[in-house]
């Protein structure tokens, strides 16, 4: 660990600053040169409830980040991160998680732990599989594993009972796990540029939430699609959605209604 760049990193002198981050529990030090994580915040240990370490050079999270017990978000993306320490499964106040751009190939199974955790975000890593302990992220509402080099998704991901959104995009995913069709809440799953050749059967069907799938530059055709059990269903939830953004004056794609399937 380390102390922050410069006096000046985050506004004021040090003193100031420290003060301020005791006040409001909110640390932003985003785009301030860091190298290593700094030790003015382990220090502040219940006192923080927000950290924003975004755009680093942050190489190592250290284990006593578990001080940090009443820490509600964690932004911590784009920096040179490769691995979590197991003590982040300690803060289970959090409920943000951002991780998006850093060199991350795994998860530490202790993140199962996070047990209030709703927002997930760790696109543009090099995860080669999410761990089964997934599954006990019951409050999770948002997962965004898109940009990595995932081949699948586990089983344990249907037990993710508040998931509303999956992002997945641009991984080497070849199939997808029956447990999906849990996910009643599920609202969108966006799944472009992988290798998927087929979807569960009951997914449309059972997930009856579920407004936008999207499925582009993947080996399933259009046919294959509109013969799957709950096909019309879904085309009245997704046009309906359609239809709402319309009236609402929402910019939509100069394409109009998306198919969320290659023709």
């Amino acid at each position: 660990m380390g102390c922050c760049a410069s006096n000046t990193a985050g506004g004021g002198s040090k003193a100031s600053r420290v003060a301020r981050w005791r006040s409001t529990g909110i640390i932003g030090l985003r785009d301030s040169k860091l190298k290593t994580f700094p030790d003015e915040v382990i220090v502040m240990e219940r006192a923080v409830r927000t950290l924003d370490l975004t755009h680093n050079k942050i190489s190592d999270v250290p284990g006593e980040i578990s001080k940090l017990i009443n820490m509600q978000r964690l932004l911590i993306a784009d920096n040179l991160i490769e691995r979590l320490p197991g003590n982040l499964g300690k803060l289970q106040s959090l409920k943000v998680l951002m991780l998006d751009g850093n060199r991350i190939s795994c998860l530490p199974d202790e993140l199962g732990q996070l047990i209030r955790l709703e927002q997930l975000s760790i696109s543009r890593n090099m995860l080669i599989y999410l761990p089964d302990t997934i599954g006990s992220l019951r409050n999770l509402v948002l997962l965004n594993v898109s940009n990595n080099r995932l081949k699948s998704l586990p089983e344990s991901v249907g037990s993710c009972a508040s998931l509303e959104e999956i992002q997945a995009n641009d991984n080497v995913i070849e199939e997808l796990p029956a447990s999906l069709c849990n996910l009643i809440q599920l609202k969108s799953l966006c799944l472009d540029n992988n290798q998927v050749k087929q979807i569960p059967d009951g997914l449309l069907k059972d997930c009856k939430s579920l407004q936008n799938l999207s499925l582009h530059n993947n080996p399933i055709s259009m046919d294959e699609f509109q013969l799957m059990e709950g096909y019309q269903e879904f085309e009245e939830r997704r046009k309906k959605k359609f239809d709402k953004q319309i009236d609402s004056n929402v910019m939509i794609s100069s394409k109009g209604l998306d198919v969320g399937v290659d023709k």
